[in-house]
């Protein structure tokens, strides 16, 4: 293989190609007589995996991946929960609410993703993948041993296949991102050729590589886009067992699994069956865990977390508790402002409601002071903008929208509003109060009214769970101080997702998780083209120039360097816009499980995942 810089350029062409007609002469009639055809042969630029930025820090030919025990025994079931219901087992549609389980386990995608890297992809089903530098193309030759669970064998044709099903009925943002590329070409049974001329994204081909391979021969294009509890066919390591609708999910392990002793899988998928049960609430989640119903539970309430594991399981040593910390950039959680509504139209107002938002007392009061400040949009990492200076690089990307941005912000000198701890500061509420009066607001006849025509200032915030309803209740008290009125509505699963698909709200508490890698992600969250896509991330209802050049520039960073600017000068765009209230996040990752189950010593840049955890043998 030649090296990633020389790969098909003039005068570094491999010594083969100086004789090329006899040698192709030759592999003709060797494939002849094997049955295989030419045009599954690899290419000359074929590699094991590819990066976003770099290089993969694995090697050719790696054993295993650094963060698993690849000795792991292979045996026992492991018992998952979830909060909430499902009316559906497939994800990867617009309708109906189904959990990860079927692209997890059942199904397999082209390559699969490194949990040590920032975005790193080594070959599954693909054993190989060929990209130039310019990443105009991304062709992948596929392992010939891959097979459904049915025996069939995957070909290129599930994988042409998928696209163009996903491409058409699948969730928006897959639909936006497939719908670049410029051309499929089936080139084997083995190989199959992306054009992505013009497409200028260059995360486009890791995305294609961790598409979810169907089977061609038992998916029905006329139905795929409809709820459904018929078990898939896939090629994975795991089949569903048992489906009972809203309330259980069994997968059992495959003992004809085709991939089982890929590198890349060593040491993962060790359970022999993986049980997901469901609970409405909170409450009852948590009781069933304590009752010993399931083994695996990640903790996300900090009053829980500081007082609620204090039961005999614990003390006896039949549960243990461990924090985690990853590395990751931590994303935003804030109250949403739906910018398609008049009343949060005016930044002002937005800036305004934020100074009411006493994060140390909320803290202190609410969550035993253990959580810390959402100040970015990818906080805790080099990726935020947060209190930095702009390098020349930021400064170059955002000067055609320096009028649209907040100079303090551009210059990294502004600081969010942090209250006195009283959870009643004065001077908060005065500053509030000056920015809504700058924008066409004042107190009269007890309440917030606008100027003219004495409309109250109102809305309401859309909760759907109690942690979030008691959150938002305090925010509400807090505004009723400056004579907002904001009503607090506690929705259930269903009518909540269906509003959020369809922006029919007025603010609600949203977390945008994020990644070491940004990516297409920020376009369906940020991007101008969703703002009325229903099904889209942009919750906000952001329609931003600035945003949308940022997310291009990011795209199409080639370099860290640039990558990490183009972050944070959308990060800074974003800030300018006071979109969201920044609420806070968890440092660490709190898990609680059960005292038979063990992980590897090494834990990987992503943090604990369950799929390379084994329960020890009995």
């Amino acid at each position: 293989m030649l090296a990633s810089g020389d790969r098909m350029k003039p005068g570094n062409q491999p010594m083969w190609r100086l004789f090329r007609r006899p040698l192709q002469a030759i592999l003709g009639a060797w494939l002849l007589v094997s049955g295989v055809s030419a045009q599954d042969v690899p290419g000359a630029g074929a590699r094991h995996g590819i990066a976003m930025h770099g290089e993969p820090a694995l090697p050719a030919g790696f054993d295993h991946l650094p963060y698993v025990n690849p000795n792991a025994p292979k045996s026992g079931r492991i018992t998952l929960a979830l909060q909430g219901t499902f009316d559906s087992i497939n994800p990867l549609i617009v309708l109906g609410v189904a959990p990860d389980v079927v692209p997890r386990y059942v199904l397999q995608s082209l390559l699969m993703r490194s949990q040590d890297e920032p975005f790193t992809l080594y070959g599954l089903v693909a054993q190989t993948v060929e990209m130039p530098e310019d990443r105009s193309y991304v062709a992948f030759n596929l392992d010939p041993r891959a097979r459904f669970s049915d025996g069939t064998p995957l070909t290129s044709e599930d994988v042409r296949f998928t696209f163009e099903l996903l491409k058409t009925s699948g969730k928006p943002l897959q639909r936006s991102l497939f719908g670049l590329v410029k051309a499929v070409t089936v080139e084997g049974a083995h190989r199959i050729r992306f054009d992505l001329t013009g497409a200028n994204d260059r995360e486009l081909p890791l995305i294609i590589g961790l598409m979810p391979v169907l089977p061609a021969h038992a998916t029905d294009p006329a139905t795929f886009d409809r709820t459904t509890f018929t078990p898939p066919i896939g090629s994975g390591p795991y089949r569903i067992k048992e489906i009972r609708p809203g309330e259980r999910i069994v997968l059992e392990r495959r003992p004809d699994f085709w991939g089982a002793d890929l590198p890349v899988l060593k040491g993962l998928y060790n359970f022999a069956e993986i049980r997901y049960d469901f609970y409405r609430d909170a409450n009852t989640l948590f009781e069933a865990f304590k009752a010993g119903l399931y083994d695996f539970r990640a903790e996300g309430e900090p009053g829980r977390w500081s007082t609620g594991y204090d039961f005999p399981a614990v003390r006896q040593g039949r549960i243990k508790l461990e924090s985690f910390t990853n590395r990751l950039p931590k994303g935003m959680n804030g109250f949403v402002f739906n910018t398609r509504k008049e009343i949060f139209q005016d930044p002002r107002v937005r800036q305004a409601l934020g100074y009411m938002f006493d994060f140390d007392w909320i803290n202190r009061n609410l969550y035993f002071g253990l959580l810390d400040r959402s100040t970015s949009y990818f906080a805790a990492s080099d990726l935020s903008a947060y209190e930095k200076s702009p390098t020349d690089r930021e400064r170059e990307l955002l000067e055609p929208y320096s009028r649209d941005l907040v100079p303090t912000i551009l210059e990294g000198r502004w600081a969010l509003p942090d209250g006195d701890g009283s959870g009643r500061d004065r001077q908060s509420a005065h500053k509030a109060l000056d920015l809504l009066k700058e924008a066409g607001w004042e107190i009269g006849r007890g309440a917030l009214r606008r100027k003219g025509t004495g409309e109250a200032f109102s809305f309401e915030m859309l909760v759907n769970s109690r942690q979030q309803e008691r959150l938002a209740l305090n925010f509400a008290s807090t505004l009723s101080r400056i004579g907002v009125r904001a009503r607090v509505r506690l929705v259930d699963d269903v009518q909540y997702w269906r509003r959020l698909s369809r922006f029919d709200y007025d603010m609600i508490q949203w977390v945008w998780p994020a990644s070491a890698s940004p990516g297409n992600e920020q376009r369906n969250r940020w991007g101008a083209a969703n703002v009325g896509r229903d099904g889209s991330f942009n919750y906000a209802g952001v329609a931003s120039p600035a945003a949308d050049r940022m997310i291009d520039a990011l795209l199409g960073a080639t370099s860290r360097e640039d990558f990490v600017a183009s972050v944070r000068a959308l990060d800074r765009v974003l800030m300018s816009g006071f979109y969201v209230v920044p609420l806070f996040y968890i440092p660490a990752q709190w898990v609680a499980y059960s005292a038979d189950l063990r992980r590897p010593e090494a834990l990987p840049l992503f943090g604990p995942n369950i799929d390379f955890w084994w329960r020890e043998p009995r």
